[in-house]
């Protein structure tokens, strides 16, 4: 999608926060010199998720072209959590242990779980939505601390994940949101929603907190006229994006999904920001903190590249026709 063709879309989804564009340096050919330097990777997906091998792919290949290479002056250690809080904790741990030179961390419970290990190790996150409210850092334009980092996308985008469901689904009128409860983040994406809730559309709440629970609720949902589906940012979902999509398409629920990696799972529609970029942007990062800039002085990055994706294929399966201005604003098209 072009700049122009985003801005426009943005504009019909009723607008969008603006983001400060990404000002980089650009990539050192020299490999640097001095010692093996180690790298700590916590990241929220399990090692046989491909979305996860494919994201530490785009990081690796980020340090590459800046020279670090992995397994000559570099050395990466990876730990995959699955989205298991006792993973964070344990998993942090060993890190931390290692006595490595920067942790990239992957989402606030990965970050927050770094930070209880150690105030002193660098890190560098992606994959957060607030963190100044989850206590990441102390600005986004001076973080201070040990953290700095890629924000997902502003709460506002949740409002256009309605706009949209409305748009794919215009007889929709009752429409569960999938979150978090107890997360700062899970709070404010359903208060997005709450302000564009047109008058006449019923909203209700599905938790994360109990497996089952999410079924039946789902299951209920789908039992009544006109109803339809947010899945939200959460730790459950982003590890669980073919069974939630599953879930959606047997009941033959609208669904709208935050990332991508959801729509190549069976969902059936996707805006959010491109998290390969993310990954690629922290490879940045990483490079100028082992050239010895300290992360409480890098700004905190909003996301400048944003993707819409759509499935023709799931669409069919629940008797849906997406517009075709929507198609055609589409980053990725699944036949």
């Amino acid at each position: 999608m072009s700049d122009m063709r985003r801005r426009e879309f943005i504009t019909l989804l009723g607008g969008a926060a603006t983001v400060p564009a990404l000002v980089w340096p650009g990539a050192a050919q020299a490999q640097p010199g001095g010692r093996t330097r180690r790298i700590g990777v916590l990241i929220h997906f399990s090692e046989n998720q491909p979305v996860g091998q494919r994201y530490i792919a785009a990081f690796r290949q980020g340090l590459k072209e800046l020279g670090w290479v992995d397994g000559g002056n570099l050395h990466i250690e990876v730990r995959w959590t699955a989205g298991d809080p006792e993973r964070y904790r344990s998993y942090a741990g060993e890190l931390v242990a290692l006595a490595p030179d920067v942790v990239l961390a992957t989402t606030t419970p990965t970050v927050l779980a770094v930070q209880r290990a150690s105030r002193s190790v660098p890190i560098v996150f992606v994959g957060v939505i607030d963190a100044v409210g989850s206590g990441l850092v102390r600005s986004l334009a001076q973080p201070g601390g040990n953290a700095t980092g890629f924000l997902l996308f502003e709460y506002s985008i949740a409002s256009k994940w309605l706009e949209m469901l409305k748009e794919i689904a215009p007889r929709v009128a009752r429409v569960a949101v999938l979150r978090d409860a107890a997360t700062a983040a899970g709070v404010g994406q359903f208060a997005a929603v709450q302000t564009v809730a047109p008058i006449g559309v019923e909203l209700r709440v599905i938790g994360i907190d109990d497996h089952g629970d999410i079924e039946r609720d789902i299951a209920a949902l789908a039992r009544g006229p006109n109803g339809g589906l947010i899945v939200t940012a959460n730790r459950f979902a982003v590890t669980h994006p073919d069974g939630i999509a599953a879930l959606a398409a047997r009941h033959k629920l609208p669904a709208v999904y935050p990332f991508r990696y959801f729509v190549h799972a069976g969902g059936l529609i996707s805006y959010g920001s491109d998290e390969d970029d993310q990954y690629r942007h922290a490879a940045v990062y990483v490079d100028r903190i082992l050239k010895g800039e300290r992360p409480g002085d890098l700004p905190v990055q909003e996301p400048d590249k944003f993707t819409l994706s759509v499935n023709l294929k799931a669409a069919r399966a629940i008797g849906l026709n997406f517009p075709q201005s929507l198609v055609a604003r589409a980053d990725e098209v699944i036949e």
